[in-house]
This record gives C-alpha cells, structure tokens and sequence, in this order.
C-alpha cells in the first residue's frame, strides 16, 4: 500500500474518534477503541541485532559487529531475518490477542548515532564512528527490514535523532552543542540517507538538548531539518519518558501540560512514556490544538495501515518455525565470522588440531553467555560459549582445560577466598597447555545505557580505556607462564591493549558475537575460514589525547579528526591471506582495482577507498572513507573489481554548515585501510594513490 493511500485510510478512521481517543492513540501502549474495531497497539519493540526483549530469537552480533564486517548485503540479509522472525512472533502473540510490549512490529531500530568517545557506554548499539560506513550499512538495515513489498514487513526507526553519545549520566539535562559544520558533516548524514533513501518510518529523539532545544520538542530538528528539508512522511517518537524531562531537567517548561504541548506542536507523534496523558488538559488550557493532536494520530494509523495491520496480508501466514530456524542461526554464525577484527597475529593462528594435545580456556569471558549478546537482545535456545565452541571443534582430539582466571570485574570469585583468588588455577591450566586462549573484555553490565542491569560504571560509560583490575592481573598471571598465547576480547569498543600486544602472541576482537559465536570463534581459530572484518572505531593510545566527553566538537575526535597515532586504526584488520593491491584507477566515478591473494589461504578482504581535498581548509585533516567492498579472493589469484564514489564525496562542510564541491585537487586512496602511517606500519602495506585534478567529471558521472 502506498502512504497516500494508507493516510487516506488512516484520515478516514481518525476522523471518527473523538478528541480523547485520538489522544489515548500517541502513547507508546495504545489503548484498543472496540467501537471501532480497532486493537490495542504497543509500539515499543527492538530489534538492534535480532527480535529482542519478547522471548526467542536469532540472535546476531551486536550492531558494532555488523559495524565491523563492512558487508552490506548480510546487514540488508540479517534485517531481513529480523523481520521475518518479527512477522512470525506478532502473528503467534496476536492470535492470542497478546498486544503487550515488544510484540509489535514497529522496531526501535537502528541506532545510526555516531560513536564519537570510546567512553559511552552506548557504543556498542552503533555501526561505529564513521558517518560514511554508518549511512551505507543503516540503509540497508533499514531496506531489509521494511521490505519491498506493498505491504511493509516491519517498521524501522532511527534513532537517536540527532546529537547523542553520551554521558549517559547527564543525558537528561545535557545540552549538546554542536557546530553547524559538526552537524552536517557528522552528526546528520547517516540521519538524513535514512529519510531519503531508505524510507524510514519512523524517527525517535534524544534525550538531551541539540543547541539549546530538547531533541524530542526541536522544531529546527523535526520540523525544519526532518519534515521541511528532508521530506520525512513517517512518524517522530520521543525516547523514552525524554518529555518529561523538559520540565524535570532541562527546565524549559514548567509542567506535564507545557512539556506535552511542546513536543506535540514540535512535531513528536508517539510518546514513549506518559507525559501524552496531559495531552487533553494542554489542549483545554490552548497550549495545544485539536488539530495537532489529529495530526499525530492521522500519522501513526497511517504506519499501522502500511503494516497491514488492519487487513489480511502476505506475511500473516509466516510461521513461528522460522524463529531460530537452522538457515538463520547459520547466518548468526557467519555474521559472526565477518565481525571478528585481527588485531595481531604473529604466526600462532590459525592454530592446527593435529599439533595439539591440550588447550587451555582462560578468563571470565570465556564461558560467558552476557559476553556473547551485548544488550538489547533477545533470547536464544541455546548459546555456544568460546569455551563450548572449542571443546565442540576439537572433539576429543584434544584436551581442554579451563579456568575462569577472574571475574569480569570482582576481586575474587569465593567470597571468603583470598584477592585474585583464581590466578593460581589460571597459572596451573596454563603450565598444562600447548596454548592458551584467554577471553577477557566486558558485558552489558559494564558498558551499556544507563540502567541496565547492573552498570558498574558512570550510568553504563567507561571511565577508562583499561580492563578491570582482576582482569590485568590475569593477564600479567598468564603472560608470565612462558606459553603461546591468544587473546579473544569480548567488548564493544576501544580497549587498550597495549600489555596484550607487547606479550601475547595474536589478539582477536570478538566484539559480542551473538548466540552462535563460540563457533565462529572456534572455526576462525582454527582457520577453517578466513572473513575477518575491520575496525569500525579508532582504538586510542590513551584518552588523554581526547578532548573532554562533554564536549561534541569533532577536532580531535575519530580518525577523520585525529592528530596523534592509533594504537589501531580505525579500517585496521588482518586475516589469513596476503591481499595486495596492485592498481587502482578513476573511470568516472568508479574506482577500478585490482588485487591479488599473494597468501597461501583464500581470504575475503575489504576495499576501502579514502577521499582527501588537498587543499582546502574546510576539508577534515583526514582522508575520510568514501567507498567500500567486501571481496572473497583465492591464494594465488587476481581479482578487479570496480566501487562506486557517491558525489557527495566530492562535497565539503564550510563553517556555516553549508554542503559544496570544492574546486582544485582531490586525492583518492585505494587499499585495505586508512592510508595512515600507522595501519602501513601494521600491515606493511601502502594504498595506491589517485591523483584527481578536478572532482567535476566524477560527480556529473
């Protein structure tokens, strides 16, 4: 159904409410009106990596993850699967007329804010800290979610609209500033290809303030930005209980009544929280009129016609047994495989079954299940641990053991046992082992969104870049045993590894890997596939050298923005080939490259091509990403392959925050990695440097 049609309809049936059911429809758990036949309605579902909070699901790799394999066909292929597992659990819950919290199909996803600080604890929801990798792969998500059809599949929602990351501790009364050049250039890409290309039904605000105005009562945001200069159709929803806070603790309104009225007349259709309940006093006081209310309302029936809500459709017959079905786990599990990042790599990996006696598990990741799904996720039949993962590979070929080492963040595991009271076990698995794999890093209770369970942390942010306290201990316990060594880190950002790199042998990022990847781990370590991915986020030397988490200037910030050297940069990864780039040119706005597999082991690697104006202030100091593509490449062969350079990359952000071409020299690099010295000194690889005199031939191409 197309959304004039669906509006038509959804005009037609507002119209024959009254004034105060209208009103009990913009809340997140609206109410049924049987008069008329319609439902109850809860809006509020999630769906960042999966079907989440409603029981069974496949369970992908956190968002950072699919941040980090550089695919956009498995994003579009995954949100796909999300909806589908959506369509076949609505359908089962509603034949029960079970219409309660996350069992509809309007998903709260995906988060396409940009992850600017390694510090939030929110991290871990984005595609990571480029504006450029995020639009591409939130299209996507966005595309296979919603569906081609007449009738949407699910709805999407992007959020968190539009300048947040952090501190989750203050995001009730923080005020954001940011640049008008900052905006554009970063903060609102991603936003804005999501509106225009992909479609997006739905929108939810931030918490804090954008320059001074609540992000869920903005009318430069939503009404100006979103509906005006974006030509979004779809609904506005608040975060959630984020209305209140206007009168709470931004303090720009002075009741419920204000606060509703605000974000109502500002364009925010759905209340996620109560604050709509004043919605009626706000209109009887002329805060609000009757009208805006009708607008809202017209808007959300609109989502629900287009959802097929009200008629029969294609996918009412989906049943529940595609819900974790065996072809959907296998792509968790090879979503897995992509995510995993390289990080070093001195020979010991892949590691061979047939040379091995024993291993040695260590770590409190290591037989975790919160290690594996991050937050926000949903609840699988079963979850292979990388501990359960080996001991599945090796069979009873080799023996395991396994330590715990430490825990996640605790000083001892026995609480009457002395400090640190499993490093001696540690070191007695190690002494036992021909390897070791030790799985340290975090979960959602140590980085997450405020109020998760358990956050031990500033409201679920890091305060440092280091691992707790019991998990150094661990390492310097193992490092100390003499053995080869593989550290597997389960986290969902930058962690310093600077005692990892200079005394273990290879260091995996395993992100969180979902519910199958304790087999994807086992099958990477044991090499039976090489499909790394790259780093979506710089990891930093030190936060020393970042300005302070508060403020959202981007100098200084994320590797466009960066003036000292990452400890790994973002775009970094290895894997188990030994891809080169042999040419590289511009036909138009393609680049053309050639590559070949010098390596003895097929690998998959990923292009990426970088754009620089030479000489123009307005330019980032760094070349940014502009392109890229996941390739598969056999040992031994030569592969061409041609990526697309959208025109926009040929634009600049001036100061005003005004989008132009910039005339004079641009220089294009085509590689596997930023062409910083740095990823160069870790890969021993330089990209092939396009010299483009005029960007004009490119962008009319």
């Amino acid at each position: 159904m197309d959304r004039s049609k669906a509006r038509k309809r959804a005009e037609e049936l507002v119209l024959k409410m009254t004034l105060e059911e209208r009103a009990s429809q913009l809340k997140y758990d609206a109410p049924a009106i049987p008069r008329l036949g319609i439902p109850a309605y809860n809006w509020w579902n999630e769906a960042l990596h999966g079907v989440a909070r409603a029981g069974q699901a496949t369970i992908f790799p956190q968002a950072i993850g699919l941040g980090a394999s550089f695919d956009e066909d498995m994003v579009y292929e995954i949100a796909e699967v999300i909806a589908e597992e959506g369509r076949a659990k609505y359908n089962a819950y509603s034949r029960q007329d079970d219409r309660d919290i996350y069992k509809g199909l309007t998903f709260w996803a995906p988060n396409v804010n940009i992850f600017r600080d390694p510090r939030w604890g929110r991290g871990h929801e984005t595609y990571g800290e480029d504006p450029y990798l995020t639009a591409r792969l939130g299209v996507k998500f966005v595309q296979g979610l919603q569906g081609e059809g007449p009738v949407m599949k699910a709805a999407a929602c992007a959020k968190h609209f539009a300048v947040h990351s952090g501190p989750e501790a203050l995001r009730h009364e923080f005020n954001a500033k940011a640049s008008a050049k900052d905006m554009e250039e970063t903060y609102l890409p991603a936003f804005e290809a999501l509106v225009k290309e992909a479609k997006v039904e739905a929108v939810m605000g931030a918490y804090n303030r954008t320059n001074g105005e609540p992000c869920c009562g903005s009318k430069t945001l939503i009404q100006d930005t979103l509906r005006e200069k974006w030509g979004f159709q779809g609904h506005f929803v608040s975060d959630c209980w984020a209305i209140k806070d206007f009168h709470e603790n931004h303090e720009v309104t002075c009741s419920a009544e204000e606060s509703a009225a605000m974000a109502l007349d500002a364009g925010c259709d759905l209340n996620c929280g109560n604050t709509y309940l004043h919605i009626l006093n706000a209109c009887k006081d002329g805060l609000v009129t009757e009208a805006a209310v009708t607008e809202a309302a017209v808007r959300l029936f609109t989502t629900r016609y287009m959802l097929g809500l009200f008629d029969k459709n294609e996918y009412d017959e989906i049943p529940y047994d595609v819900v974790e079905c065996r072809e959907h786990l296998a792509l968790s599990e090879r979503a897995a495989e992509e995510s995993f990042v390289l990080l070093k790599n001195d020979g010991l990996l892949p590691l061979k079954k047939d040379r091995l006696k024993t291993i040695g598990v260590i770590g409190p990741n290591a037989d975790s299940r919160a290690a594996l799904v991050g937050n926000y996720h949903g609840t699988a039949t079963e979850y292979v641990t990388v501990l359960e993962g080996i001991r599945r590979y090796v069979g009873d070929d080799v023996r395991i053991f396994y330590s715990v080492g430490a825990e996640l963040a605790k000083d001892r595991t026995e609480g009457l046992g002395y400090r640190y009271d499993r490093l001696s076990e540690a070191r007695t698995v190690a002494a036992h082992s021909d390897v070791v794999v030790l799985c340290l890093g975090l979960d959602e209770t140590l980085e997450g969104e405020e109020g998760d369970t358990g956050n031990s942390y500033a409201s679920g942010d890091k305060v440092s870049l280091q691992l707790p306290d019991s998990q150094l201990a661990l390492m310097e316990a193992v490092a100390g045993c003499g053995k080869p060594v593989v550290l597997c880190l389960c986290a969902g950002s930058d962690i310093d590894l600077r005692y990892a790199d200079s005394h273990f042998n290879a260091i995996v990022q395993l992100w969180y890997p979902g519910a199958q990847g304790g087999n994807a781990a086992a099958r990477m370590l044991f090499g039976e596939e090489s499909v790394f991915g790259k780093l979506p986020v710089t990891f930093y030397e030190t936060l020393e050298e970042l300005p302070e988490f508060t403020d959202y200037s981007m100098k200084g910030r994320t590797y466009r923005y960066m003036e000292g050297k990452a400890q790994y940069p973002f775009g970094y990864g290895l894997n188990y080939g030994n891809v080169v780039m042999k040419e590289a040119f511009l036909d138009g706005n393609q680049v053309m490259a050639v590559v070949e597999n010098e390596g003895e082991t097929d690998t998959e690697e990923v292009i990426q091509i970088y754009i620089r104006a030479v000489s123009c202030e307005a330019a980032p100091p760094n070349p940014q990403l502009c392109a890229f593509k996941r390739i598969f490449v056999k040992a031994g062969e030569t592969v061409g392959t041609a990526l697309t350079i959208r025109p926009e990359a040929f634009t600049l952000v001036g100061e005003d925050g005004q989008r132009f071409t910039a005339e004079g020299a641009y220089r294009i690099y085509a590689g596997f990695g930023q062409p910083d010295e740095r990823t160069e000194e870790l890969t021993g690889k330089k990209p092939v440097v396009i010299e483009l005199a005029c960007p004009n031939a490119a962008v009319q191409g």
